[in-house]
């Protein structure tokens, strides 16, 4: 618990933050001020739990401190240290809300008494506020949440709770507020003390009610207060500067009692569905867009070849590009909802997937599986479009370069084969198969790309091994035939010589 001095007499300042030892009771003890005027630019930085303070100094008094400081922060005890033992002080101080009236001569542990009699009735405070807090809350929210009829008594029950939406004419409505964030919140217990400061300055200036709901909050007060919408959009972004986050809020319909806020909420949470299509705005109304009809569902073959040509480029900067802009036209169509905005750039995706499998088909080959495809979750595709769609188009786009611009590596792989196994048959269509290929578009594609027709290559992959061993081992000259796939030696003298212009024997003895 934070404890505040505050004296313009720095003997008193340094003899009440050195002799009393303040740590071992429990109390985390801030830089002393030497003034009023310090202090009250120090307390909402530092927020000190308990302020000890002189009442005389010079500038603002101690009493002139009080005033503010309760003003702001009304839960903070100040303790009073005088050395004026008179009685219209303590009368003064007490109606400043003062917890405490020492003097400064009193003994160590009398002033620690004082602390720790402040300390305990924070705790007190903050238990039966917690506990207060909590029953209200549970109130509301079960009425919120609810699906069976709210009775009268119900009603009653959260009018006595929440007194700020009882309504005093038939022209007043409750408005409900639902404040969200794109992130899971861990709120750190600074950041929490500072969000409830700021949901004590909303209900003071705002008369509304706060409720915590799933990781952000709910507002929901009377209509024609003035000056609601700012207040509530102030709010939204002062608690974005806390938690260093983007924060949307979304008003649900007009509730004209209690009961109708239950639809409120719902229409409210149908609203943050909206919140990729509301772009920058951080407020959005149900009421704004409940008449929408919903943008066309299904890419026209325009965009689809727009798309493919994309993807055929192989550029992920182009790919970049092109999402951006199909996420552009989707928010301003004014008709778009995130129904039908899945729809639509789903219709991209499977259009992405079906040229890729044509694509393959005409080459011969099978794609990979898009996992990602097949367990999308729309949903996410409504919240996060751009990563999801690029997830996706990435992947697509992925496999076509393996299918048309590494068709080199595949004849890299046939060609690593066919020297692996010249002793062996190699045909045409078991090396296609071992390549996935057609044998046809195979041996159109070899012939492409080495020069040579598959017959040719393979005959000449043989010899020139011929040749290594004749040069290289003492083999036999039919050994050699055999271990380089010809089991005919004539058929092997022939082949030989066709392509050195002369027979095995006579390149061994002449190479010799």
């Amino acid at each position: 618990m934070k404890l505040l001095i505050i004296d313009d007499e720095i003997i008193i300042r340094e003899g009440l933050s050195t002799v009393i030892k303040w740590e071992e009771n429990g109390f985390t003890l801030l830089q002393p001020a030497a003034s009023a005027e310090e202090a009250l630019m120090r307390i909402p930085l530092e927020k000190p739990d308990i302020i000890m303070t002189d009442i005389r100094m010079t500038g603002k008094t101690g009493l002139d401190l009080a005033r503010e400081v309760k003003q702001d922060f009304p839960d903070t005890e100040i303790v009073i240290l005088s050395g004026y033992e008179e009685f219209a002080y303590a009368q003064q101080a007490m109606r400043e809300g003062i917890s405490d009236y020492l003097l400064k001569t009193s003994r160590p542990g009398d002033i620690m008494a004082a602390a720790m009699r402040a300390q305990k009735r924070i705790i007190e405070k903050r238990a039966a506020e917690a506990h207060q807090t909590a029953f209200r809350s549970k109130l509301l929210e079960r009425m919120l949440v609810g699906d069976s009829p709210v009775s009268d008594q119900e009603v009653e029950n959260i009018l006595l709770y929440y007194p700020e939406l009882r309504m005093a004419s038939e022209w007043e409505s409750l408005e409900l507020w639902l404040v969200t964030s794109e992130v899971n919140l861990t709120v750190s217990s600074e950041e929490e003390q500072a969000l409830g400061v700021l949901g004590n300055k909303l209900r003071q200036s705002l008369d509304c009610a706060i409720l915590d709901w799933n990781g952000g909050w709910l507002f929901i007060f009377r209509s024609n207060q003035s000056g609601a919408m700012r207040r509530v959009k102030a709010s939204v972004e002062h608690a974005e500067r806390i938690l260093d986050c983007r924060l949307f809020a979304t008003s649900g319909s007009i509730a004209a009692n209690v009961r109708e806020l239950r639809g409120a909420l719902r229409s409210a949470e149908q609203a943050t569905t909206f919140r990729f299509l509301a772009g920058e705005s951080k407020l959005i109304r149900y009421d704004d867009i409940k008449n929408r009809k919903g943008m066309r569902t299904v890419c026209s073959q325009e965009e689809e070849a727009s798309l493919t040509s994309v993807l055929r480029s192989k550029d992920r900067e182009k790919l970049d590009a092109w999402i951006q802009s199909t996420l552009a036209y989707v928010k301003q169509d004014p008709e778009a909802t995130p129904g039908s905005m899945k729809s639509y750039l789903h219709s991209f995706l499977v259009a992405g997937f079906r040229w890729l499998e044509r694509a393959a088909a005409s080459v011969s080959q099978s794609v990979q599986e898009l996992h990602q495809l097949e367990s999308l979750d729309l949903n996410e595709l409504a919240k996060r479009p751009a990563e999801v769609m690029g997830s996706i188009l990435y992947s697509i786009m992925s496999q076509y370069d393996e299918l048309s611009g590494d068709r080199n590596s595949a004849i890299a792989k046939t060609i690593a084969y066919i020297r692996e196994h010249l002793d062996q048959s190699l045909t045409l269509s078991q090396v296609a198969a071992y390549v996935h290929m057609n044998p046809n578009y195979f041996s159109e594609l070899f012939k492409r790309e080495t020069g040579k027709n598959y017959i040719e290559f393979v005959t000449e992959a043989r010899i020139e091994w011929a040749i290594r061993l004749l040069r290289e081992t003492p083999a036999k000259v039919s050994e050699i035939a055999k271990r380089v796939g010809y089991e005919d030696m004539k058929h092997f003298n022939r082949m030989f010589k066709r392509y050195t212009g002369e027979t095995p024997s006579y390149f061994r003895d002449r190479g010799q």
